[in-house]
């Protein structure tokens, strides 16, 4: 029980710093004058009185968390944060609960699903804050809070482990993890700068280019357009967001490597990344030449520009849109879809099993055909020269299993409910893949405020399920979790 009241109590601490992030919505209501002042000064109010109460109700508990607090710290994290983030939805849009909490549970786990209709005449403020929401999500808030608030007193590495996605979590990039998550938010950050000058210089307004820019970088492909990035209907737009797409993509970490050492070879030397960039690469080619030689489209570049973007921005778990995709031969899609479970890099703000996974699964496939042939064979599974732990390998076999189970789990949960196949399983895997748009009833051209509130709360959980990467969820329904 004392735990538990400590993590209460980092709670509310992170609160009150989660309470920063009003700080641009108000400014941006000031100079827009859309109305959205109050509604945000009274949500900041809030946020902050939440956490004061919880500090003050758990103020004799403050201490050092063990490594099992850390997942119900993270849990508990995104939770009450997108709990508390619906307040300006329920004051302003006049949503309710269900809907505000899937609109802001997808915003901060970077899925890009949204519940609301009518987002060009969204007040901007609104809009900013649902991709600000993204953007927070997108490096995770148990990191933000770790390198901004070192007076939160907790293990960070335990922290970070439950957080950062990935098999491969103790590697450091500095000595302290402070100091990681610190060089993590800088890499992030300047990145996002350059993406939001690059999209300013393609033609999209200031707030747009932030918005969007927020959303890329995050992989969260919240939008400011009903018609999502086709609104625009911009090559150049489109092609810049493909490149930053890619880059949130890749490993962090790499990208601060390679800005340390001022040379692009970290890139090269990544097997994770070049395997991203191929699979992208090779992917967007097969399927433009698949649509054009069907007649989709009239050539091959025009085929290739919506392809290559469309595809990129789903296989990355992004969810942007340039065009309905779904009328597009099935097999493309579900090919997208596919993808989105197995390209984003580890250490990414992308989703699914992760590359790291899928190409340690392959050669440890490989390995076991090859010791049909010879048994006595000694020879370790490999990627990018290091070798990989018989441990970590079954971790990954483990990991791969409940990802599929609770992926037909959480579908039939939604064919029980009464949605039609096609749409209950695109809906899960875009919502564990954190990627935004399914098919049919949750296609590119629609949005999910068609879903019963039972159906809401299936796919909320499901997001958060993914974000988290299954294991640190599902480790709270355990019963020796909480054996003493």
């Amino acid at each position: 029980m004392s735990g538990l009241l400590s993590v209460l109590n980092v709670l509310g601490r992170l609160l009150i710093v989660f309470g920063l992030a009003y700080a641009l919505p108000i400014a941006c209501a000031l100079v827009t004058g859309d109305g959205t002042l109050v509604t945000f000064f009274l949500s900041l109010a809030a946020c902050l009185a939440a956490g004061a109460a919880l500090i003050l109700a758990t103020r004799r508990y403050r201490a050092e968390l063990k490594a099992r607090d850390g997942f119900i710290l993270v849990t508990l994290a995104w939770t009450l944060l997108a709990a508390i983030a619906t307040v300006p939805l329920l004051l302003h849009q006049g949503l309710g609960f269900t809907d505000a909490f899937f609109e802001t549970m997808s915003g901060m786990t970077t899925t890009g699903a949204t519940v609301i209709s009518g987002l060009d005449a969204l007040p901007p403020t609104i809009n900013l804050w649902r991709h600000e929401l993204n953007w927070i999500g997108g490096m995770g808030i148990i990191v933000l809070a770790v390198a901004i608030l070192p007076l939160l007193g907790v293990g960070g590495m335990q922290l970070l482990r439950a957080e950062v996605p990935g098999p491969i979590k103790d590697a450091k990039l500095t000595a302290r993890i402070a100091d990681t998550a610190a060089a993590l938010w800088l890499v992030y950050l300047s990145i996002t700068v350059a993406c939001v000058l690059s999209l300013r210089l393609a033609g999209m307004s200031w707030l747009d280019a932030v918005c969007h820019a927020f959303a890329a970088l995050s992989l969260g492909g919240f939008s400011t357009r009903d018609a999502s990035v086709g609104a625009f209907d911009s090559p150049a737009i489109e092609a810049v967001l493909i490149g930053f797409m890619v880059l949130a993509a890749l490993n962090f970490a790499t990208h601060f490597t390679a800005w340390r050492q001022r040379s692009p070879r970290p890139y090269w030397r990544d097997a994770e990344a070049r395997a991203v960039v191929s699979i992208l690469a090779l992917s967007s080619l097969g399927c433009a030449v698949y649509l054009w030689l069907g007649g989709v489209y009239p050539d091959f570049p025009t085929a290739l520009r919506f392809v290559g973007f469309n595809l990129v921005s789903i296989a990355t778990d992004c969810g942007f849109a340039s065009t309905d995709y779904a009328k597009w031969p099935i097999f493309v899609p579900f090919w997208m879809l596919f993808l989105s479970s197995i390209t984003a890099s580890s250490g990414s703000t992308g989703g699914g099993i992760k590359m790291i996974r899928t190409l340690i699964l392959a050669r440890q496939s490989s390995r076991e055909l090859t010791k049909l042939l010879h048994p006595s064979m000694v020879a370790p599974v490999t990627v990018g020269g290091q070798a990989i732990s018989n441990s970590v390998v079954v971790a990954i076999l483990g990991f791969i299993f409940l990802y599929f189970m609770s992926i037909v789990t959480l579908t039939f949960l939604l064919i029980f409910g009464g949605m039609d196949f096609i749409s209950a399983l695109t809906a899960v895997i875009a919502c564990i893949n954190n990627a935004g748009p399914g098919l049919g009833q949750v296609g590119p051209a629609t949005n999910y405020a068609s879903l019963t509130d039972y159906e809401i709360w299936v796919l909320s959980f499901t997001m958060l399920l993914g974000r988290l990467e299954v294991f640190s969820l599902l480790i709270l329904f355990t019963p020796q979790f909480w054996r003493k």
